[in-house]
């Protein structure tokens, strides 16, 4: 059986961490910065997690991580 490969954007996108959560940035970052207020944008800047529901879905595009 050959090997899986990654889903390229999903590699550049999302990271594994060390207790197996799937981390990713969020959304609502790119444009229209101004009407936003500065709480949500700092808070826009953390990383956020993949969700239990979506988490089987990722693992598909990032299989051996």
């Amino acid at each position: 059986m050959p090997k899986m490969k990654r889903h390229k954007g999903a590699v550049k996108r999302m990271k594994v961490t060390a207790s197996g959560k799937v981390k990713r940035t969020r959304a609502y970052k790119a444009h229209k910065l101004e009407v936003k207020s500065a709480k949500r944008r700092r808070s826009l800047r953390q990383d956020g997690m993949v969700s239990s529901a979506d988490r089987k879905r990722v693992s598909k595009l990032l299989p051996y991580r």
